[in-house]
């Protein structure tokens, strides 16, 4: 009775047009298009006999111009297919193929000024995306968006696993709740972000992922993010509809200027009947342009240590000679011993890599300008990307490393002050060209200078996308932290490798809340995972900082810090934790032996927020690596090892041991071997907070 009557609503709205319509390639699930009686053009989308998205209008407000939401009619339209295989030069998998059928509608205003305006949905068999193109026309030439009113109509009262939608910052803990719980609101003022988050509506960030009561899994995205503004989504917790909500400037007034012809990013919604399924969709990369930069052999996907944990357990700090509240400081601030960034300690780090096959090394602080980079209102010209700190001879370093097979991770952190990095960026590019560097970390943390601007606004999209592409001119990749959201733009430029965009790691060792819960892995997996890489900066294995930080602590299984590897997708993982905490610890075998570059990934099951297992396949051997982590409860599950090949493996199991919990014996680990074969199942046990890692070596035959 249900569909019968949406049937009714539909062909009601319909009186103008008749339906425009286009099915997945499966034929599971279908877009509806068409026009009301004022030219207002909407869609629906249905999976299999539900509705999913009901109906949802589509517009923009403009600056200085009428709206363009009514009065329109369609032009023409038609229909394309694509069926392709395309490679990954490094990735989760070697291969993806990319799968859809196309539905373009292009539409023109009847009178007045007659501007055009199409929209293009691509629908996959896990789900939709859509796209506006603004053709090139007499009547608008230069588009000045003050809004984009794309809505996403709710057809339940789903469950939600959200974060604010901040036009700063990423970092706050995921929520869940009904949609009609939603209040990013309350969010305001987290102690823990200081004052570098921005709040105005009860919106909420991208990737979010919901579960309908009948078990559909939904997640709402968007895709190719190029010189616009982020789109958040402003949530109606009455009408339950998702409306979308552009980061905008305090400067300009308005939200995106473009001129055209162009397009805007593609808005995506994940439809799929498994949580494990949306771990498994390439939707998001396939709506992003092929390969623009050729070969990128020059980048080695690897694990890498660091000078930057010991910063955030105080151990050491970033400047050499600053005070420690930064807000006494004076340029006359003598040396104060425990500069982290200096020749001796990166030596002994470039050593420790090299006796544990570990190809990388970060160092953070290594440059001027640290004693004056946060806490001040003007932090532009601060840094110097090119000059290093006088206890730290970075020829010698770079020397070093080479010598023992250990490359440098450039690290540039801007404080937030993107007009300098630019202004230094070709002299920083070519510092690294000239040590032949090919990675850099880099920063942005405070509030962006010009004031006004935000970390997620087009401005900065246009920054962070402009910095990225320069890079891959001097054969550098980026790693972004405090970034712009992933939208699979690493597809057409696979120099944007990784980054941040999430409450990392860190916040263990600081936060006043207690640090990111159990669940928060579990969580991310399924949210903010979907959108690309992420450099998390797993494998701690001092869980209760009590040396340095006995308040703080980590809040999971050293077991679960393991497995991390396997499922929190990086093609560079960090090994953060001091050497010392990794020396004579049988548990780090795993880490010297999982690699960061698959050849193919099986998710083999999972719950959101609840747990996971994730199995991957080493691009350069037959070898495999699994890992599995859960919330607060603790499990037993029982994994079908299927996805091995034919022939014996050994398997070394990495678990929690039988009295394991991830607060009241978090250390405790059993190790042990087994000969294996693709016919047997494992038994994991997961304490609470905790997980399960293994490595499967492929045997002689």
């Amino acid at each position: 009775m249900k569909f019968f009557i949406i049937v009714l609503s539909v062909f009601g709205l319909h009186a103008q047009e008749n339906i425009q319509n286009i099915s997945s390639p499966d034929a599971a699930i279908r877009v509806n298009f068409s026009l009301d009686e004022e030219g207002r053009p909407f869609y629906l989308v249905f999976h299999k006999d539900q509705t999913v998205i009901d109906t949802s209008f589509l517009g923009f407000d403009l600056k200085d111009a009428p709206s363009l939401s009514t009065n329109f009619e369609i032009i023409n339209s038609g229909t394309s297919s694509l069926k392709e295989t395309w490679k990954m030069p490094w990735g989760e998998q070697l291969e993806v193929e990319n799968n859809y059928n196309e539905l373009k509608i292009d539409l023109a205003e009847k009178s007045g000024l007659k501007r055009k305006l199409s929209v293009t949905f691509r629908v996959f068999n896990d789900g939709i995306g859509f796209k506006y193109d603004f053709p090139e026309q007499e009547n608008l030439k230069e588009v000045i968006i003050t809004d984009e009113n794309t809505e996403f109509a709710l057809t339940g009262d789903h469950t939600a696993f959200w974060t604010p939608g901040d036009w700063d910052i990423y970092e706050h803990l995921i929520n869940t709740s009904r949609v009609s719980k939603i209040n990013a609101i309350t969010k305001r003022g987290d102690p823990n972000l200081g004052q570098h988050t921005y709040i105005p509506e009860n919106a909420v960030n991208t990737p979010v992922t919901m579960k309908a009561d009948n078990g559909l899994h939904l997640s709402f995205h968007e895709a190719k993010l190029i010189d616009y503004a982020d789109m958040t989504l402003k949530v109606d917790t009455i009408s339950l509809k998702l409306t979308s909500e552009l980061v905008g400037s305090e400067i300009t007034g308005y939200k995106v200027k473009r001129t055209a012809p162009f397009e805007t990013p593609w808005r995506t919604i994940l439809i799929t009947e498994k949580a494990t399924e949306l771990i498994d969709s390439k939707l998001v990369l396939n709506l992003n342009d092929p390969n623009k930069l050729g070969d990128v052999s020059w980048f080695k996907p690897t694990k890498y240590t660091g000078i930057w944990w010991e910063m955030h357990l105080g151990k050491s700090t970033w400047d050499m000679s600053g005070e420690q509240d930064m807000t006494t400081f004076t340029k006359a601030s003598k040396p104060h011993g425990k500069h982290g960034a200096t020749t001796e300690n990166a030596k002994n780090l470039i050593d420790f890599s090299a006796a544990n096959g570990i190809g990388a090394m970060l160092v953070e602080g290594w440059n001027t300008g640290w004693e004056h980079w946060i806490g001040f209102e003007d932090r532009e010209g601060v840094f110097d990307f090119v000059t290093p700190y006088a206890d730290y001879d970075l020829d010698e370093v770079v020397k070093y490393g080479k010598s023992k097979g250990v490359a440098i991770v450039m690290h540039h952190e801007t404080s937030a002050a993107p007009r300098t990095y630019e202004q230094q960026l070709d002299s920083a590019y070519a510092l690294m060209q000239k040590y032949d560097m090919h990675v850099v970390k880099s920063g942005y943390v405070g509030k962006i200078i010009p004031k006004g601007e935000y970390h997620h606004g087009q401005w900065m999209v246009n920054h962070y996308n402009n910095v990225a592409i320069r890079a891959a001119d001097y054969e550098v990749a980026v790693n972004a932290h405090e970034p712009i959201k992933a939208t699979g733009l690493r597809r057409t430029y696979p120099n944007i490798i990784s980054r941040e965009g999430l409450r990392g790691q860190e916040f263990n060792a600081w936060a006043s809340d207690g640090g990111n819960p159990p669940e928060h892995l579990p969580l991310v997996a399924f949210t903010r995972m979907l959108a690309g890489p992420i450099d998390f900066t797993p494998g701690i294995f001092d869980i209760k900082f009590d040396k340095y930080k006995p308040e703080n602590q980590v809040n999971t299984t050293l077991a679960h810090q393991l497995a991390l590897y396997v499922v929190i997708y990086s093609p560079i993982q960090m090994v953060p934790d001091l050497p010392e905490n990794y020396i004579g610890q049988p548990a780090f075998q795993f880490i010297r032996d999982v690699v960061t570059d698959w050849k193919q990934t099986k998710v083999l099951n999972g719950e959101v927020g609840d747990f996971v297992t994730i199995a991957r396949e080493d691009r350069n051997s037959d070898n495999w690596f699994l890992g599995s982590i859960t919330d607060e409860n603790a499990r037993e599950l029982e994994i079908n090892l299927d996805f091995l090949p034919e022939g014996n493996f050994k398997a070394i199991i990495y678990q929690d041991g039988e009295n394991a919990h991830w607060d009241d014996n978090p250390t405790h680990i059993d190790i042990k071997e087994q000969v294996v074969a693709n016919s047997d199942k494992l038994k994991l046990k997961l304490a609470a907070g905790g997980g399960a890692a293994v490595s499967f070596e492929k045997l002689a035959e």
